[in-house]
């Protein structure tokens, strides 16, 4: 198909065809082809470009005129996908970033968790603030710092000098941590400001101070101070100098730590269940005018207690037991033996002492025949014993009881009115402490 414009025949690029129009509706056109000189480039597409021999430039030519028009070099459009991706991605990270401005810091130490309100303050001041209840933060120059922001973790270099919020604000507008937020599945990370102590400093300890094993040792190292155990279960310090050797008992000194006699469970508590059969077990064999004995297991495969009845010999005042063959292997662990006291209170007898020899824990069960009987609880460290309380390794009452809230309540009220005769009797507010003690409860 042709047309003539300026007695000029164009191809319209016409398929065969009498009939056919690429246009559709010549009349729909808002142009006037045969009165425009300039039609053809309207009409036609435009030509491939063609190299100029004399530059660079690429140049495309009309058939009416030789004007040059520079064009630039083709480039490649975007995915629309991947650019909508990429802007909806970029928009949440945006939001995730604005509500993370807004969000405190967190303060974490020694199981320790806690906003920071006031994020002013700068690390020092919060060492400061933090030091009643962790006394080992009171050395400033032991405390070193750092802050773990979702996947970043910046150590700080001047505790007294850079203030929490600052920190924050610096890691949250940097593109390391943009980036970060970008990949994290959390887009609400934590901003955690973490102290860490370090040990003190020991440099000079080895060249005049030491601990020994024994006095043999410590005078043997012929170091100026030491400090050694003694028969007596006290530490002692030793000065040796050119007057003779000074020997006192060890006290306020840096090389030793203090120690407290106890028990550290591994496994998880003995439940209430097995030590209510127990006792349950006791009071049976109680009426029959017989202690008992029990001996509770650990199960390493199963990972649970067992409670084992061994075959026993038994009187009103004495009980011996067999071990069963089945729980003496390497399966299980001997945890504790527990025995009833009859009608007499709960108490570690002499027998008991020598018999108790194997490091484990024990419990005697006293006032069987009571309602509600008495229990102790004792660990054996190679024959040496230390009482402990029963909370530290059977079930606690209170993690399993669920009492109506209503209860405390009720005792509240009661508190007041018990609080405001105190008042009046001892002339002080003991309203606020015995609120407190009530709203810990609930």
């Amino acid at each position: 198909m042709s047309d003539t414009v300026n007695n000029e025949t164009i191809d319209l690029g016409g398929a065969p065809g009498e009939d056919f129009d690429p246009f559709a509706d010549d009349a729909d056109l808002d142009v006037d082809i045969a009165s425009d000189a300039t039609a053809e480039t309207l009409i036609q597409p435009p030509a491939v470009p063609e190299a100029n021999e004399n530059t660079d430039t690429k140049v495309l030519e009309t058939s009416d005129n030789n004007v040059a028009a520079e064009l630039a070099e083709p480039v490649e459009s975007d995915n629309p996908l991947t650019v909508a991706m990429d802007v909806a991605e970029a928009k949440d990270v945006d939001n995730a970033r604005q509500s993370l401005y807004g969000k405190p810091p967190v303060f974490e130490y020694a199981g320790a968790t806690e906003n920071i309100e006031d994020s002013s303050l700068t690390f020092d001041e919060l060492r400061i603030a933090k030091a009643t209840d962790f006394l080992e933060l009171e050395d400033g120059k032991r405390v070193n710092w750092t802050v773990e922001y979702g996947k970043i973790t910046k150590a700080v270099s001047d505790a007294k000098g850079m203030s929490i919020a600052k920190m924050k604000s610096d890691i949250e507008t940097s593109k390391e941590f943009i980036d970060a937020l970008k990949k994290a599945k959390d887009k609400s990370p934590d901003c955690k400001v973490k102290p860490k102590v370090t040990a003190a400093p020991k440099g000079l300890t080895s060249s005049y101070r030491g601990e020994y094993i024994n006095i043999d040792e410590a005078t043997a190292s012929g170091k100026l101070i030491t400090l050694f155990p003694a028969k007596d279960g006290n530490v002692y310090e030793m000065r040796n100098t050119e007057m003779g050797k000074f020997i006192t008992r060890a006290a306020n000194n840096d090389l030793l730590r203090e120690v407290k006699a106890g028990f550290i469970p591994a496994l998880p508590p003995i439940p209430l269940n097995d030590l209510l059969d127990i006792i349950c077990f006791f009071k049976l064999m109680a009426q029959k005018g017989r202690e008992a004995l029990a001996y509770i297991y650990w199960d390493k495969q199963d990972s649970v207690f067992k409670v084992d009845i061994p075959e026993q010999t038994a009187s009103i005042f004495h009980v011996k037991g067999d071990i069963n063959p089945e729980y003496d292997n390497e399966r299980y662990i001997h945890y504790m033996d527990i025995h009833s006291h009859h009608c007499m209170d709960a108490f570690f007898s002499s027998t008991d002492d020598a018999s108790e020899r194997a490091t484990r824990v024990y419990a005697v069960v006293g006032n069987v025949l009571s309602y509600f009987p008495e229990i102790k609880v004792r660990i054996s460290n190679g024959g040496k014993f230390h009482e402990i309380s029963p909370d530290t390794v059977f079930e606690d009452f209170n993690k399993i009881s669920k009492l109506p809230k209503m209860w405390f309540r009720q005792l509240r009220h009661n508190l007041h009115v018990f609080s405001g005769i105190l008042q009046i009797a001892l002339g002080c507010n003991v309203k606020g402490e015995a609120d407190k003690s009530i709203g810990d409860v609930s």
